[in-house]
């Protein structure tokens, strides 16, 4: 099976002085054409707005090829793709009730795909209203070790859909060039190949915490720094000046970068320890089922969990891991060892099982059952005609064995040492 990998890369354009002005008017014009795109498809409140890219290019296309002195075929399509796609995401919004505006386009930034640009490994070629500007790449003179080297000028990677930027102050401009790369690895097709991962999210205490007992990340603090970010721009939106409208836009890309590193980290510890204990699979809870039961900071929590499995997802892809999720319920109430579910087997990040007395940190044993609850999918889906595969799940000391649908059943292929105290932390932000 072929796993795809995409990586970006940012490398300045050395674009001669005399066709930069070509890129400001292809960017005028694709600009024209997303903003005429997302005038036509809002149609809030009166109606039902548009968010179909086909309805969009039959109706646009041909007038605006023509309102733009003929841009581009493909940077029209583009254009009108990326206010569709906006479009949509805008009306998911207003589903949740959260106050959005019709999408605007002011900002530098050029879609380009193969059709209109040619990419090569030390220079691209852009099509523009003026023909094509070649921009050479201002690469590091030792590449090694850079994203440069180990990506742009690797030969396993190839260009895919990437994107100009403009830095006003600097006078410059910008590839983000998107490399992929597909890998054939082994696909983890039966169960008796499987090994899983299981993982925890939080809102209060460890952002994550998985099956082997690793604890990463520190929820609390995420919350605290974006509760003092919140009160902040509060204070700053009722000043209502100038000055104050300038800090609130710099203090939140400041928090938005801070956060995302953070997460970040998170989720490349997880993967580091899936692939530690040569794990096959990660398993998450449902994302839809967890905000049923998130009453605190909605929307900033659930970008929060959603970061984390989005990022998970596109860094085990490149060894080849699988990430998915299962239904939580009652993840936080069973016991790991017996399979006893009462909501009083829980009291905040203590677990104590009333029927077993197995004892262990909360979260720790709510991300074996979510391992446990993917390991017996994978084993029920397991084609061998003898019933006689297996699938495992990853522990702080070995694997556990998942052969039935009771708890009970399972068997350690090499014994765990519990404890209940809660492992060393590693925390983002402590």
């Amino acid at each position: 099976m072929a796993w795809k990998v995409t990586r970006t890369v940012r490398v300045r354009l050395e674009v001669p002085d005399d066709r930069k002005s070509d890129l400001h008017a292809t960017n005028d014009r694709f600009h024209y054409c997303a903003n005429r795109t997302s005038e036509w498809a809002w149609r809030y409140p009166d109606e039902d707005c548009i968010t179909s890219k086909s309805k969009a290019e039959d109706a646009l296309y041909e007038d605006l090829r023509e309102e733009t002195d003929y841009l581009h075929a493909n940077l029209v399509q583009k254009a009108i793709k990326r206010a569709i796609k906006d479009i949509d995401n805008a009306v998911d919004r207003l589903a949740d009730a959260e106050n959005v505006s019709q999408p605007e386009y002011t900002t530098f930034s050029l879609v380009y795909d193969k059709r209109a640009a040619t990419y090569h490994r030390d220079h691209v070629s852009l099509a523009t209203p003026n023909g094509r500007v070649e921009c050479e790449y201002d690469l590091p003179e030792n590449p090694e070790g850079t994203p440069h080297g180990e990506y742009l000028l690797n030969e396993d990677y190839s260009f895919s859909t990437s994107t100009v930027h403009y830095d006003s102050e600097a006078d410059e401009f910008y590839l983000n060039a998107v490399m992929k790369q597909e890998f054939d690895v082994e696909s983890p097709e039966k169960a008796e190949d499987s090994k899983v991962l299981g993982v925890d999210c939080n809102v209060d205490d460890h952002i994550a915490v998985t099956s082997t007992g690793k604890f990463v990340g520190n929820a609390d603090y995420l919350n605290h720094q974006r509760r003092e970010f919140e009160k902040r721009r509060a204070s700053l939106q009722q000043m209502g000046t100038r000055s104050a409208h300038l800090t609130y836009q710099r203090i939140g890309d400041r928090f938005g970068r801070w956060s995302r590193d953070s997460l970040h980290r998170v989720s490349k510890e997880i993967v580091q320890e899936a692939c530690r204990h040569d794990c096959t699979h990660i398993a998450f809870e449902n994302l839809e089922r967890i905000r049923e039961h998130i009453s605190d900071s909605k929307k900033f929590q659930q970008w929060a969990f959603n970061a984390v499995q989005t990022q998970v997802a596109y860094k085990a892809e490149e060894y080849g891991i699988v990430v998915k999720t299962v239904n939580p319920q009652y993840t936080s109430q069973q016991c790991s060892k017996c399979g006893c579910t009462l909501e009083e087997n829980r009291d905040g990040q203590h677990f104590e099982c009333l029927d077993c007395s197995y004892t262990a940190n909360s979260d720790y044993n709510a991300a074996k059952n979510v391992a446990r609850k993917l390991a017996l999918k994978l084993q029920r889906g397991q084609k061998s005609p003898t019933g006689g595969a297996f699938c495992q799940y990853a522990l702080k000391s070995g694997t556990m064995t998942v052969n039935a649908s009771d708890v009970a059943s399972d068997t350690y292929v090499s014994a765990e040492r519990e404890s209940t105290d809660k492992p060393t932390a590693s925390a983002v932000g402590s």
